[in-house]
């Protein structure tokens, strides 16, 4: 846990810099903060003074800096003089603390564990602890998270060519490891995961230093992306020795084989590293995760970073964000689970044909019986986050409000559980028996707590009547002192004939009779002066004094005896942790499912057939988000046909032409996503569909210059198509635009015929590759594996116009310079580039040296 000073935070402020002072010459508080700070050398500590958590030095710089806040002083001690200070307040702790995360910042919490009036009537210092650690990857407090993502902490093991990968996300419990080799497939899943934070093994002596996202740094292995947070730890916590028998523990097994662990050793190193990572940040509170479990990344379709950002999966390229990609345009879900659940698959497609068709034979059983799947999803609407509910109750940070809201969530797994047992498919029987720990406990909460209890658990107003005989005892001990007080307002009025007469209450003074100046004179016997105000006198009786010690004593037994039947109430809860989340799991699953039976219902998709061949056959399909966005009425379906029919005679790659802006690209990204979805079970936007499984989908649609490492477009459009050349084969689906743009003409044409020929011969991908080179198309009449489709134009005597639909034949145009002209280039122009592209149409001996450079080998 670490960060570095930033230039704006590096200033010429006096006594900064706590190590350049003498710690004994500091007051006494500011030298616990200091040791308190050497724990945590690399981490921002607030530290709680009365009403407002401070930080002090250094941090005191960086707090101001990073949240816009007053930098002032304290003072140092006598020889130190002040000391820099910036401070927030107690209660705006969960409004800051995610504001410096999300920047980088660790985040220690320093907390008064005691009444400061305790410590000031014993002239002492307050006793103050770590109360909580905020990494990136370990946040827990929904306030700080994303509802409908994951919050993955990981780490990672690298040794020579291998890897080992370990992932938790500590608010929800999930807890997995993989390991394999290349460097490349480890990008790929930490892409993937987008984890907030990952952990490093390493000997540099700056153990918990933090690398913020976007730093560079020689201690980060080369090759590792540095979009996320890293933070460095000691290689003794991640040895397997270690690891090994801190998972053991953990989980109280004899044996890692259970886990499927006992073959991946760096996995399982990965592993312990994180849990022991885990249990340091989580101190006060005692996370339950699940037991780990293995996974093979051969076990699932690829997709590298690029194509899901080419595909828009779950953001959009031009501005990054949710709406517009394909996860927002089919996210039907209606709890925070399913949704998560649906991303999860979304982005980590099946391979396997029985795990696709039991989601198509669940989603199929919705789509048919209506009025089943509109039931279950009035359910679903009253299920809170159970996997995440349970994860507070579990470490002990459940409020009461969290409590109630979990057992209005298990009331629901009852008709849940009826409904579901009209249904045939796993997913529905999973759901059809509610374990009876959990409707039980589910009635337990109701009966302790009340409907709608307060935020703070120390204040009372927890627990029900009838719960507990000496809770309702003391109640009615309080509540025959609250009666009491009541009267002697109106008993003192008429013993003293003083009509304004009042009986009141502070924190400071506690109770009192106020009695105005004017009428001090009239003041009755036994009453003793307590505070003199402007205006009025406060008096005490000895009969009110002894009131007040009796109700004040029994006002805080009474908030413990509650505080203590909720935190057993709260235990009982984080018992059943893993029943709960057992169920939560099947409750997303069939919510997922749900809702991709709503979305298919609603916009039309069919269930496409998956076989293990090499085809692609798409009738009407049609791009799920541009769709949507146009209006189903507006877009126009088409057809894909690849590796269809006889092996010899199939197509492998279709050379797309036509002008700019056609729709060329929302072609390529339509086969893309539909392939996709039918990979993690969903029905897709087509009329039919039998598509073979692909291994991996690779999509090159558009690029942009990577100013951060210095590559142009064209590097970025080599790298990524180098990628595809080296990796695909012949199960993946490749989907190609605009090959060699970003270079001479000549040169970008012979790198477009080299790469389109690659992937025919030598590979044989189903491909499809859109480009402007109209003499790509002589590829069609030299192999048999090659076909030629357009997307077709009606020209008029002054326009032309986009039909939008893709049909065999190649085209001969561009229609660039039209496109100009819709663009609004002036018209000068426009003529110009008409009299020039005459010439070069003339003089242009492309085609013919291209037939001339085909190897006779392939022309026969």
């Amino acid at each position: 846990m670490s960060y570095s000073p930033t230039a704006s935070e590096d200033l010429n402020i006096p006594n900064a810099d706590y190590q350049q002072l003498d710690i004994k010459k500091l007051t006494p508080m500011l030298q616990h903060y200091v040791q308190v700070k050497e724990q945590y050398p690399h981490a921002l500590l607030l530290y709680r003074v009365g009403d407002f958590f401070e930080c002090f030095f250094q941090d005191a710089v960086t707090l101001s800096v990073q949240l816009e806040l007053a930098l002032t002083s304290r003072d140092g001690g006598k020889e130190i003089g002040r000391v820099p200070m910036t401070g927030v307040p107690h209660h705006a702790l969960d409004r800051y603390c995610p504001q410096l995360v999300e920047k980088g910042y660790p985040v220690v919490v320093c907390d008064q564990t005691e009444d400061a009036a305790v410590a000031a009537a014993e002239k002492r210092m307050v006793t103050r602890e770590i109360t909580k650690i905020l990494t990136p990857g370990t946040l827990t407090d929904e306030s700080m998270l994303s509802a409908r993502q994951n919050n993955f902490l990981a780490a990672v093991v690298l040794v020579k060519d291998h890897w080992g990968l370990a992932y938790a996300d500590i608010s929800t419990g999930e807890f997995f490891t993989t390991q394999a080799s290349r460097l490349e497939h480890l990008n790929q899943e930490l892409m993937r995961l987008q984890p907030s934070e990952i952990l490093m093994p390493t000997d540099a002596p700056d153990l918990g230093k933090m690398l913020r996202p976007g730093e560079k740094s020689e201690e980060l292995p080369e090759g590792l992306p540095d979009c996320f947070c890293y933070s460095w730890r000691s290689q003794l916590v991640f040895s397997l020795q270690d690891a090994t028998e801190r998972l053991l523990s953990k989980f109280k097994v004899r044996s890692l084989e259970g886990m499927g662990c006992d073959r991946i050793p760096l996995g399982v190193r990965a592993a312990g590293g994180l849990l022991e990572y885990v249990e340091e940040t989580q101190k006060q509170n005692a996370v339950t995760l699940q037991l780990l479990r293995s996974y093979s990344t051969q076990d699932f379709l690829i997709l590298d970073h690029q194509s899901r950002r080419n595909l828009e999966i779950t953001e959009t390229v031009r501005d990054r964000t949710f709406n517009g990609s394909l996860l927002y345009a089919i996210d039907r879900t209606l709890t925070a689970m399913g949704g998560r659940a649906l991303r999860r698959w979304i982005l980590q497609p099946l391979l396997k044909l029985k795990g696709i068709e039991a989601r198509q034979d669940t989603i199929e059983e919705l789509v048919k019986d209506t009025e089943l799947r509109n039931l279950i999803r009035q359910v679903l609407r009253q299920i809170s986050d159970l996997e995440r509910l349970t994860g507070k109750a579990g470490s002990g940070s459940a409020n009461a409000k969290d409590l109630v809201s979990l057992a209005e969530s298990l009331a629901q797994l009852p008709p849940l559980a009826q409904l579901a047992s009209k249904g045939r498919s796993p997913f529905l029987k999973a759901l059809q028996t509610v374990p009876p720990e959990l409707e039980q406990l589910a009635h337990k909460i109701k009966d302790y707590l009340v409907e709608n209890p307060p935020q703070q658990l120390k204040e009372g107003g927890l627990i029900q009547a009838g719960v507990n005989t000496d809770l309702d005892r003391m109640r009615s001990d309080a509540k025959e002192d609250q009666e009491w007080l009541a009267s002697l307002e109106t008993r003192e009025r008429e013993r003293s004939g003083i009509s304004n007469l009042k009986v009141g209450y502070n924190k400071t003074f506690g109770y009192y009779i106020s009695i105005s100046r004017s009428k001090a004179d009239q003041v009755p016997e036994g009453y003793t002066r307590k505070q003199t105000l402007v205006n009025e006198e406060r008096y005490i009786t000895e009969e009110l004094k002894e009131r007040e010690a009796r109700i004040l004593t029994a006002r805080e037994d009474l908030n413990q005896l509650e505080y203590e039947l909720f935190v057993q109430l709260r235990t009982e809860v984080g018992e059943q942790t893993e029943l709960i989340r057992s169920v939560s799991r099947a409750v997303a699953a069939i919510d997922g499912l749900c809702g991709l039976a709503e979305v298919a219902v609603v916009e039309g998709y069919c269930r496409p057939t998956l076989t293990e061949s090499r085809e692609i056959l798409i009738r009407e399909g049609r791009h799920p988000v541009v769709e949507q966005t146009l209006g189903r009425a507006f877009f126009v379906p088409n057809s894909t046909n690849l590796a269809q029919g006889d092996k010899d005679l199939a197509t492998d790659l279709v050379i797309l032409t036509g002008p700019n802006a056609s729709g060329k690209s929302c072609y390529l990204r339509q086969v893309g996503l539909i392939q996709l979805m039918a990979q993690i079970g969903s029905f897709v936007p087509a009329t039919s569909a039998t598509l073979g499984i692909c291994d991996r989908i690779f999509t090159r649609v558009g690029a942009v210059d990577d100013l951060a490492t210095g590559q142009s477009t064209f590097m970025v459009e080599m790298n990524e198509t180098a990628n595809i050349l080296n990796h695909g084969t012949s199960q993946s689906l490749v989907l190609l635009d605009e090959i060699g743009r970003g270079t001479a003409t000549f040169d970008g044409l012979s790198i477009a015929w080299a790469v389109a020929e690659y992937l025919a011969t030598e590979i044989k991908a189903r491909t499809i590759f859109a480009t402007h080179y109209h003499e790509l198309n002589e590829l069609a009449s030299i192999l048999e594996n090659v076909a030629n489709y357009q997307v077709t134009v009606k020209e008029m005597p002054d326009k032309i116009i986009f039909l939008h639909q893709v049909q065999p034949g190649g085209a001969d145009k561009s229609y660039g310079i039209e496109a100009g002209r819709l663009a609004g280039l002036p018209k000068v122009v426009i003529e110009r580039a008409k009299q020039v592209m005459n010439q070069i149409e003339q003089h242009s001996k492309i085609a013919v040296g291209l037939r001339q450079a085909i190897p006779t080998s392939e022309k026969d």
